[in-house]
């Protein structure tokens, strides 16, 4: 992707963004936040979820 090419999706996308409606941003702001990881992923990264996974493949 060419320097031209990224400086016009992004153009594109900051418009389409600005052309939504307020509840329509907070509402996809909403189901963004609803899709982050557990707590535990959040806090102190893939160390966790590594965890999980030697646990569950030594059963």
């Amino acid at each position: 992707m060419s320097g031209n090419d990224y400086v016009k999706f992004m153009t594109q996308e900051i418009v389409k963004y600005m052309d939504m409606k307020p509840e329509e941003r907070k509402k996809r702001k909403q189901e963004k936040s609803q899709k982050d990881f557990s707590v535990s992923n959040r806090w102190f990264g893939i160390i966790p979820f590594a965890f999980r996974l030697l646990v569950k493949k030594r059963k």
